[in-house]
C-alpha cells in the first residue's frame, strides 16, 4: 500500500500540474530520490505512469483517422476549419494561434526526472537500464508525437531546474530532435527484455524495435518528400535504418500474420476480441471484463449523437481491388454501380470494414448501412462488436492494436521500395502475403502503375509498386491512426481536399435494400412523403449540407458547402505553436503561414 501512496504522490506532484508552472517549481517537496527509487519496484511504480500517460485508449487509436482524407464525418478536420471566423461552426481553437494546445511538456519532465535520478548504487546496472530503456521508449515516443505536430522544438535531455536557463531555448533543429529519437530507441532496443509479451501490453525489445520502424520510415520519407527542408540527402539512413528494425522483427520468428484460413473474419477479429492476438499483435491498447477496463468503442460508432460519425468515402473504397486481385477501377463503369454490386466479389477485408453483404448483429436480425448515423451509406463496423446492446452502451471489451505484424511488413516493403531495392521476392514476402491472408487469390508483382491511383490519389508517383504498397498500407491499416501521418510525410496534403462522397443512387424517390437481403432501408428525397415506409430511412437531398452529384442521380456529396473552405494549405504540415508560449518565450519562431 505505502507503494501505491508514493505512486499516486508522484503522479500528483508530476501529472496534475501545468505545464509552467510544473517547469518553474522545485519538485518533490516532500520526498527526495534516494527516497523514491530504493529498490525495483519503486521504479516499476514510476515506469507505470509513463503507461498511463501515453498508452493510446481504444477510442482515440480508432478516431485518430477522423483527420485524414477517407474519412468524413459531421465537421472538416479542425486542422483546415477557419478558425480566424467566429461564426464558423467547425471552427476549432487548436488551428488558432491564439488558442492552440498540444505545447505541453510535463510528460517530458517526468520521463527526464526519472533518468537523471534512477541512478542508485542498489539497484543492479542491468536492472536500472531496463527501467531506462522504457523511459527513453517513451521519450522517443513523446518527441515523435512532437516532431510530427510542430517540425523543430526544443530537446531537452534532463529535467531543468528553476532559473534553468534552457527553460526558454529556441527550438532545436528537427535533425537533432530526430537523431536524438534513434538514439533513445537504440538504448531501449539494447536494454529492454527480449522476451515476447503474451499479453502485448508491455514495451518489450520487439515494441521499440516497431516504433523504430514507424518512425524512420516517417522521417525517411518525410525528408525525401519535403525537398524544402534540404535534407533529402540523409533520407535514406532512416530508410535504411526503418528497414533493419522491421527486418529484426521479422527475422526473429516472433510475429506473424494471423491467419486461420478463414478470410471472412480473420482480419476483423484483430479488433473485436477481448485478448490481443498475440501471434500478430506487438502491443495492444487493452481491455477486460474481468478488470473492469472498457471502452466506448461501439457508441462511437453507432451512435447519431455521440460520435463523429466517421463515414468512409467512396474515391477510398473504389481503391479495394476485387478478390481475385484485378482492380475494381478497371470496369469501365465503377463509379456508377449500386452499393450492393459494387461490395460483390470485392476484397474480404471491406466487408469487415463496413457494413455490407448481408451484415447481421449478434442477435440475427439484418443491420444495413445505418443512415441516421453514415452521412456516406460506408458505415465502418471493423471495431464494433456485434452484440447490439453495447450501441448506446461503454462497455466495450475489445482491445485495439497499436503496433502490429502487418505494419512491419509495410513498413519494410516501403522502405525498401523507396530505397530502390524492392524485389519479387520482396514482393511475395510482403504484400502478396498480407493479400494471401485477406483471400485475394491472385497478387502477382506489378508491372503496370494503376491510373486510378496516380489520377486520384499520388499524381507525382509512377512506380508500379510503391502505388501498390501505399495502396495495401490504406486498406490494411484503414483507420489505424497512420494515415494522416502517411499523408504528411509523402507530402500529399492535396488528397485531405478530395469531395466527401458516397454511395452512388441511380434515382431519387425509390425505396433501397442496401444490405442485400432485400429489405428495404432508405430512400433519397427532396421530400419526406407521407405516409412513410416503416424501416426506410428517408435522407433529404438536396439540402445545405448534402447533394447528389448529378442533380436527380449520382454520388452522394456530403457537405458540398465546406468543398471551398478545404482547399489544403501547406501551413498544415505542421501545427501552430500556441501564442502564448511565443510571448513567454521570445525565442521561439511560429510555424511559417501561422
Amino acid at each position: 500500500m505505502k507503494k501505491f501512496i508514493l505512486f499516486f504522490t508522484i503522479l500528483s506532484i508530476l501529472g496534475f500540474t501545468s505545464c509552467k508552472k510544473f517547469l518553474n517549481e522545485q519538485p518533490f517537496s516532500n520526498l527526495t530520490p534516494p527516497q523514491v527509487f530504493q529498490n525495483s519496484g519503486d521504479l516499476a511504480l514510476y515506469v507505470n505512469s509513463f503507461y498511463v500517460d501515453q498508452v493510446p485508449s481504444a477510442a482515440t487509436l480508432a478516431t485518430a483517422d477522423n483527420t485524414s482524407d477517407y474519412i468524413t464525418g459531421n465537421t472538416i478536420p479542425p486542422l483546415m476549419a477557419a478558425s480566424t471566423n467566429a461564426n464558423n461552426p467547425v471552427a476549432d481553437p487548436a488551428t488558432n494561434g491564439n488558442n492552440a494546445g498540444g505545447w505541453s511538456w510535463t510528460i517530458l519532465r517526468n520521463i527526464n526526472y526519472f533518468l537523471d535520478n534512477n541512478t542508485s548504487s542498489k539497484i543492479p546496472v542491468g536492472v536500472r537500464n531496463s527501467y531506462n530503456g522504457t523511459a527513453k521508449y517513451f521519450r522517443a515516443l513523446f518527441y515523435f508525437k512532437m516532431l510530427k505536430q510542430y517540425g523543430d522544438v526544443p530537446w531537452y535531455s534532463h529535467a531543468a531546474s528553476p532559473g534553468d536557463s534552457s527553460l526558454y531555448k529556441p527550438r532545436d533543429p528537427r535533425t537533432l530532435v530526430a537523431d536524438s529519437i534513434v538514439a533513445d530507441l537504440n538504448f531501449a532496443i539494447n536494454n529492454l527484455t527480449a522476451t515476447k509479451d503474451p499479453s502485448s501490453t508491455t514495451i518489450t525489445k520487439w515494441v521499440a524495435l516497431a516504433l523504430k520502424s514507424r518512425f524512420c520510415l516517417f522521417e525517411g520519407t518525410f525528408r525525401k518528400y519535403h525537398t524544402e527542408l534540404n535534407l533529402t540527402s540523409t533520407a535514406s539512413v532512416f530508410l535504411s535504418a526503418s528497414l533493419d528494425a522491421s527486418n529484426q522483427i521479422i527475422a526473429s520468428g516472433n510475429y506473424k500474420l494471423h491467419n486461420t484460413g478463414n478470410p471472412l473474419s480473420d482480419y476483423r477479429v484483430l479488433f473485436t476480441t477481448q485478448a490481443p492476438w498475440s501471434d500478430e499483435v506487438l502491443q495492444a491498447s487493452a481491455y477486460s471484463s474481468t478488470l473492469k477496463l472498457y471502452s466506448s468503442l461501439n457508441s462511437l460508432f453507432t451512435s447519431p449523437t455521440l460520435g463523429f460519425r466517421s463515414s468512409l468515402n467512396k474515391q477510398f473504397v473504389d481503391c479495394y481491388l476485387n478478390a481475385d486481385g484485378s482492380r475494381f477501377t478497371d470496369k469501365g463503369s465503377f463509379d456508377t454501380i449500386s452499393f450492393v454490386n459494387e461490395m460483390k466479389n470485392r476484397d474480404p477485408r471491406l466487408q469487415q470494414t463496413i457494413r455490407c453483404n448481408g451484415y447481421k448483429r449478434a442477435d440475427g436480425s439484418a443491420a444495413p448501412p445505418d443512415f441516421s448515423y453514415t452521412y456516406t451509406g460506408y458505415d465502418i463496423l471493423k471495431f464494433t462488436l456485434d452484440d447490439k446492446t453495447l450501441d448506446y452502451s461503454s462497455l466495450n471489451n475489445n482491445s485495439i492494436p497499436i503496433f502490429r505484424y502487418a505494419e512491419i511488413l509495410l513498413n519494410y516493403a516501403e522502405a525498401k521500395a523507396e530505397l530502390g531495392q524492392f524485389t519479387n521476392s520482396d514482393w511475395v514476402a510482403t504484400i502478396q502475403q498480407i493479400r494471401q491472408r485477406a483471400g485475394i487469390t491472385n497478387s502477382p508483382y506489378p508491372t503496370i502503375a494503376d491510373p486510378y491511383l496516380t489520377s486520384t490519389y499520388f499524381q507525382n508517383i509512377s512506380d508500379p509498386v510503391l502505388l501498390e504498397i501505399r495502396r495495401e498500407r490504406g486498406v490494411e491499416l484503414f483507420c489505424e491512426g497512420l494515415r494522416f501521418d502517411d499523408i504528411k510525410r509523402w507530402k500529399t496534403g492535396q488528397m485531405m481536399s478530395l469531395p466527401y462522397l458516397g454511395i452512388y443512387v441511380p434515382k431519387m424517390n425509390t425505396n433501397y435494400a442496401t444490405n442485400g437481403d432485400g429489405v428495404l432501408n432508405v430512400n433519397f428525397v427532396s421530400t419526406v412523403p407521407t405516409p412513410t415506409v416503416k424501416g426506410v430511412f428517408y435522407y433529404l437531398v438536396p439540402v445545405t449540407s448534402a447533394n447528389l452529384t448529378n442533380g436527380t442521380t449520382g454520388n452522394i456529396h456530403w457537405l458540398p458547402n465546406y468543398d471551398a473552405q478545404r482547399q489544403w494549405n501547406d501551413k498544415y504540415y505542421y501545427y501552430p505553436i500556441p501564442t502564448t508560449e511565443l510571448v513567454l518565450n521570445p525565442k521561439l519562431k511560429q510555424n511559417p503561414g501561422w
